[in-house]
């Protein structure tokens, strides 16, 4: 197990506190979508992107505008369309006369790329050309116009949703793209008194504001704490086991998979699972990681790094299942997991 001398005691406490002072905050405007909130701050303690994917109306923007609002960072929304152009989001060079030499020269005027928080809104509206700006932007947290490269703020979070409604002229997402994003989460619909609730919230004269609970030094410092939490090495072999079983046609893979997927996930799934356990770990004030914060993490990381076949996708089988099926039949305690027969050649292979 990794040594915990690096990791700041009271950093646990900050970051507990934290996450009840922003639920806090963003319960004054948001109703329900608990989950869909949790999800969300570990992706942002972990250094992630997200994608969200659910129907129109359902406050994903509201939802975002106010998480930004209480971590007291700047935010950016860009409606993605199909004539959006690479430099509408990254920022273009002008030519500009200096008022005191008068000599014009180019310079370079930010685009909405330049914000903490970006709000990628039907980012699967827009061309592959613009996708790829914002896919450099997402990896590298920077944007190249011309030959120069300009650096974006710290920190710096992308959060793209997609409506699964309608898909008519869409540009669905690259696999390599898709894989940039450390969570795809389900914003779904809110329950009767949930959805009672947001009526008479909203139809009344008194909305309700967020306040400012963090700032941006201090995400970047508690960022810095999820990477120092201790991983024990069987939750490490726990996660690769859960990841190499969605790969088909591998030694040890379980029969359904072989049957329902056409492509699993790769390496980048083992990293966002382990390191999205650490900061789920210190949002409910441990220090340790558990079997369960990979486990309850694995169908965020996992659902958009697996494609299912055309004759599971015709039996109505969604990845989610495929998942979920997956940790069903991998033992969680140590010994259990490293004496499996079938587990022994996934981890020889």
């Amino acid at each position: 197990m990794a040594s915990s001398t690096n990791l700041d005691s009271s950093m646990i406490g900050k970051l507990l506190e934290a996450r009840h002072r922003i639920e806090e905050q963003l319960s004054r405007v948001i109703v329900g979508q608990s989950q869909v909130v949790e999800e969300l701050l570990i992706c942002l303690f972990s250094q992630g992107h997200c994608l969200l994917e659910g129907v129109p109306g359902l406050a994903k923007t509201l939802m975002i505008s106010t998480l930004a609002k209480s971590l007291d960072l700047s935010f950016s929304r860009i409606q993605f369309t199909p004539d959006l152009m690479p430099a509408d989001i990254t920022g273009t060079e002008v030519l500009q006369e200096n008022r005191a030499s008068g000599i014009r020269e180019l310079q370079f005027l930010q685009g909405p790329l330049f914000a903490n928080v970006v709000l990628a809104d039907e980012i699967n509206r827009t061309p592959p050309k613009t996708q790829s700006a914002l896919l450099e932007a997402m990896q590298e947290r920077q944007v190249s116009v011309g030959r120069v490269r300009h650096a974006l703020v710290d920190p710096f979070f992308v959060l793209a949703t997609q409506n699964p409604i309608e898909q008519e002229g869409t540009y669905p997402l690259p696999e390599a793209q898709q894989d940039r994003f450390m969570f795809k989460v389900f914003v779904q619909y809110p329950s009767f008194l949930e959805e009672f609730e947001i009526a008479r919230r909203t139809t009344g004269t008194s909305p309700q504001e967020a306040s400012a609970v963090l700032n941006a030094a201090d995400i970047i410092a508690l960022q810095k704490n999820v990477r120092e939490v201790p991983v024990s090495d069987h939750l490490v072999r726990y996660a690769l086991a859960i990841v190499r079983q969605t790969r088909s046609g591998q030694r040890g893979v379980p029969e359904f998979v072989s049957d329902q997927l056409a492509w699993g996930a790769g390496p980048r799934a083992v990293q966002f699972l382990i390191v999205g356990a650490k900061a789920r770990a210190l949002l409910q004030g441990r220090s340790h990681v558990s079997v369960e914060d990979i486990a309850s993490l694995a169908a965020p990381v996992l659902r958009h790094r697996i494609v299912v076949n055309f004759a599971a996708e015709s039996e109505g089988i969604t990845p989610d299942r495929i998942v979920s099926q997956i940790i069903e039949q991998t033992p969680s305690k140590e010994d259990e997991l490293s004496r499996d027969a079938r587990f022994q050649k996934i981890f020889a292979s």
